[in-house]
């Protein structure tokens, strides 16, 4: 069986159907696939393909991508071969004898200094207060409440986005959301102030809701887009001062980073943020410097010696 688009396709049906994978997973597996398939010469078939042909394309790989990004095509590649050896249009995936190890550099997730993130949203609500027009008022009530919602519950920009009018119940205080591979997840809004700034804005936009169907609408009644909120973040930076580049992404670092730092439990967080392992959630467990200045100013056993 020759390695080409049919078979490709076939994979990425069984990942939409069976596997239940979002559009850009699925996305992402045909890049890869299409990127692997370009490597092999036209009469390549599936059944020659050997240990050595995957090591000398991993090689490739790290050679001109960041670790990261190999790490991901060779995943989607690895998962590929599991599935023609599953349904056995291979007798042996050329994977099996091939051990692969990584050395990613830890980077830790960068997160909005509290100080900064309340100059951010006071300068949101201050536009609000100035703007001249209906047309600037609701846009900025609007963002205001794409904010709020962002630091309120750590979801990520695409779930934001993905919201339908239908999942925000704000009779019981909650958002339904569906995280990556469609897991269904309940949030809890527990701040006052967030909740009337989400009331007033679906008030205000009930119209636009009700003709996309999406909660967060423009005031051409279109869903909002993950790009026009990240023109709007950049927006209000600038606005406020703030040198700082903030992206939507930070907001959910911050929010993770802040209630480790009030000590709840690292379980609990995993789950608000849809991690389906808890690794994931332990890169924000590096404590930052005024967690750290407190806990050896308070817990270093120093302290309490009488010298």
């Amino acid at each position: 069986m020759k390695l080409h688009d049919t078979q490709i396709t076939n994979y990425l049906t069984f990942c939409k159907s069976q596997k239940c994978l979002d559009v850009k997973t699925i996305r992402a597996y045909k890049i890869d696939l299409t990127h692997f398939a370009s490597t092999m010469s036209a009469e390549t078939s599936l059944y020659d393909i050997a240990s050595r042909q995957i090591e000398s394309y991993i090689a490739h790989l790290h050679s001109i991508y960041k670790p990261k990004t190999a790490k991901r095509k060779i995943a989607s590649l690895k998962a590929f071969f599991h599935y023609c050896e599953f349904y056995e249009f291979i007798e042996r995936n050329p994977f099996d004898k091939i051990q692969i190890r990584f050395r990613e550099p830890v980077i830790l997730p960068k997160t909005i200094p509290l100080q900064t993130l309340e100059l951010f949203l006071s300068t949101i609500y201050n536009q609000r207060q100035l703007a001249t027009t209906s047309y600037q008022q609701k846009n900025a009530l609007r963002d205001a409440a794409v904010i709020e919602l962002l630091f309120a519950t750590g979801i990520r920009i695409s779930e934001l986005c993905s919201l339908k009018s239908c999942d925000v119940n704000l009779n019981d205080n909650f958002v339904l959301i569906y995280g990556k591979g469609s897991k269904e997840r309940k949030l809890q809004i527990g701040n006052d102030n967030v909740l009337k700034t989400l009331n007033e804005y679906k008030n205000t936009f009930s119209k636009e809701i009700e003709n996309c169907g999406h909660f967060f609408a423009n005031q051409s009644r279109k869903p909002l887009s993950d790009q026009s909120v990240r023109r709007m973040i950049q927006k209000y930076a600038s606005l406020a001062g703030i040198d700082q580049h903030i992206t939507p992404h930070m907001f959910r670092h911050t929010f993770a980073s802040s209630l480790l730092d009030a000590d709840v439990d690292i379980r609990y967080i995993q789950e608000m943020l849809g991690h389906s392992s808890i690794t994931t959630t332990q890169i924000y467990t590096h404590v930052t410097l005024a967690k750290q200045k407190m806990i050896l100013t308070t817990k270093h056993p120093r302290n309490g010696f009488c010298i």
